[in-house]
């Protein structure tokens, strides 16, 4: 593919393809997802920072990065599964795959179907396409940053999703099932009146581009491939992802794959930045 210059149609044919690499990935994932009801019928190793590496995970990420790098060769791919690339290398990426290819791992083992493959394009800093495919359903999200994001329920037909018109009453946010803490507590009691829905993995962006929450605050460590391809897909459908201070939650430009504390927004009928304000950016390691 040309990486000069790509129209819309260029970019929804990416997006269809990409598509189809997110779906054969999680066709790899049910093939495990299905043997972990047999005792010891799946391996699971345990990563540096001790969370659970399994086959499944390995098996999508082989799926993902031979796609991506047969669609598009000019482009480096950068998987969570395969993230050790030299600082001074990838800072020279102006564009670039991100991917984790089971997001939810801990989902994955614990049999609730709360874990997805996500596939982002990183431009600038920027993500500006995504999937996230929910291997268990079937479903796809996905969408283009301030274009459009869709829904698709099979892989023929596909609905436009968009951000809620306006906050509900009480306000509705999403957190994480794994990494609900004493800091996100603490942060929501500025809301006043909440609903708060617990789920795992990008899920949460997902139910919000839909416009079925308002807001997912994120008080606490996340890697840059949890984000990229599900905040692509919320600014598609009219919402935003921001760092604590306002300013724009952006991609490859620290020395490591950490993100700071953020906010996912829906509705814009608060400040929700200045509710968010007084809790701390620091990471609860």
């Amino acid at each position: 593919m040309n990486s000069a210059v790509l129209t819309e149609v260029d970019w929804q044919n990416t997006l269809a393809t990409v598509r189809g690499i997110a779906r054969s990935a999680g066709e790899a994932i049910i093939e495990v997802y299905r043997r972990l009801e047999q005792p010891g019928a799946v391996a699971i190793d345990r990563k540096a920072d001790a969370s659970p590496l399994t086959e499944a995970d390995l098996a999508a990420h082989r799926i993902i990065v031979e796609g991506l790098q047969s669609l598009t060769p000019e482009w480096p791919v950068l998987s969570e599964e395969a993230a050790d690339v030299p600082l001074a290398e990838r800072r020279a990426w102006s564009r670039f795959w991100l991917v984790d290819p089971l997001d939810g791992t801990k989902e994955f083992l614990s049999r609730n179907g709360e874990f997805t493959v996500n596939i982002a394009l990183i431009d600038n800093y920027r993500p500006v396409l995504g999937v996230v495919h929910v291997p268990v359903t079937g479903v796809d999200y996905f969408g283009l940053a301030d274009v459009g994001a869709w829904k698709a329920t099979t892989p023929t037909e596909s609905a436009r999703i968009q951000i809620a018109p306006r906050s509900r009453i009480p306000i509705r946010v999403v957190g994480s099932r794994s990494h609900a803490g004493a800091r996100l507590a603490a942060a929501l009691q500025a809301l006043g009146p909440h609903e708060l829905v617990s789920m795992g993995s990008s899920l949460k962006f997902c139910v919000l581009a839909e416009g079925d929450a308002d807001i997912y605050p994120r008080i606490g460590p996340t890697s840059e491939w949890d984000t990229a391809a599900a905040h692509a897909i919320v600014q598609g459908a009219g919402g935003d992802v921001l760092r604590l201070d306002g300013s724009p939650l952006e991609y490859n430009r620290g020395s490591g794959w950490l993100n700071p504390d953020f906010i996912a927004i829906g509705p814009r009928d608060h400040d929700w930045i200045r509710l968010f304000s007084g809790v701390s950016s620091t990471h609860d390691l």
